[in-house]
């Protein structure tokens, strides 16, 4: 099938399999096609049909509260298409040249599932195609008993490999969570789609680096963190990690974060924000490298890098409130332009 886009910068054709999902056949043909969650929950692949019938696939999707149906508007995340159509998508589009990454489908394996704490796991996937990919990227994950694809993002860095390491907190009504955290799923297939995101570390931007994350949205940073210290970036480059979570039980990865400090504890900062109790000494004795807040994540943030945002490039990732309250801070107290401060939309 065919699939004619208009846009700002010009028209672009690519090819699209009978029922392929609209976006990721538009991206994986090397198509700057504007997204931020690709699951169906943010809105931003919103287009507006001008020929042909595209099917919505999830009819319930919560993006499609930015859609404007009297228009012909449609998520293309969350449609497929039957024959040839024209769309129009009212943002400025490129087609990425031939030596660069793009998306593609790969199928893989549930496997080395591990409890964190009581609502947090961690799982592998085995994926049948080996993925490069930058760090801080996410995929979309789908399983057949579960209706839509879910983001997370790899907390492992590699140029190329065939393992995809996750980590997953169960919220409440979330179908993929319960799914997992319900069954015995080690060892099930599942279809994967990536690599995707744009809150990527690129060592050559000659930044320090500030990490904000909440719970699961730690995962991301861990994989910059670990490609920061793989190629001794901290050596000459200082790096923040704040993370948040409730209480010290909620906590997790810290003797992972712990050893990133460890190998640059001259440059390399990790603090961890308890929103729900105090810090005890015991804790601090257990963890003598970390240290430690109370209170909300991004207002620790604010207070203990107050004066230190120079030359920053700063990434967020987490629950939406945390999200937006991380950014407010970022652009109203730390003055850090759009440029230097990177997130994906999940939420």
């Amino acid at each position: 099938m065919k699939v004619k886009v208009q846009t700002k910068s010009g028209q672009f054709d690519f090819e699209c399999e009978q029922d392929e999902n609209l976006l990721y056949a538009g991206l994986r043909n090397g198509l700057t096609l504007p997204y931020e969650c690709a699951t169906g929950t943010c809105g931003t692949c919103r287009a507006r049909v001008k020929d042909g019938e595209p099917r919505l696939v999830w009819t319930e999707a919560p993006g499609l509260k930015f859609v404007k149906k009297e228009k012909n508007e449609l998520l293309m995340c969350r449609s497929v298409v039957q024959g040839d159509c024209t769309l129009r998508v009212p943002a400025e589009i490129s087609q990425l040249p031939g030596n660069k990454t793009v998306p593609d489908y790969r199928k893989g394996k549930i496997r080395n599932i591990q409890a964190l704490t009581h609502d947090v796991i961690s799982f592998d996937i085995d994926i049948d195609i080996p993925m490069t990919y930058e760090a801080g990227q996410f995929v979309v994950i789908e399983a057949p008993e579960v209706t839509g694809g879910r983001a997370y993002s790899m907390v492992n860095y590699d140029t190329q490999t065939n393992i995809l390491s996750f980590v997953i907190k169960r919220k409440p009504e979330g179908d993929f969570s319960d799914w997992l955290f319900e069954n015995n799923v080690e060892g099930l297939e599942l279809e994967v789609f990536g690599p995707l995101g744009k809150a990527t570390f690129h060592p050559e931007e000659n930044k320090n680096i500030l990490c904000i994350a909440g719970g699961s949205g730690i995962a991301g940073m861990m994989a910059i963190m670990e490609r920061g210290c793989e190629e001794s970036y901290f050596s000459d480059h200082k790096g923040y990690v704040f993370f948040g979570a409730r209480t010290a039980k909620d906590m997790f990865f810290v003797d992972e974060l712990t050893s990133f400090v460890n190998a640059y504890p001259e440059n390399l900062e990790v603090t961890v924000a308890l929103s729900d109790e105090g810090i005890s000494k015991e804790l601090e004795a257990l963890h003598p490298n970390i240290k430690f807040d109370t209170g909300f994540v991004h207002t620790a943030t604010s207070e203990k890098m107050a004066g230190k945002f120079e030359n920053m490039m700063a990434y967020v990732a987490g629950p939406p409130p945390m999200v937006d309250g991380a950014l407010r801070m970022l652009v109203v107290e730390a003055k850090l332009p759009g440029t230097d401060i990177r997130y994906d939309k999940f939420g």
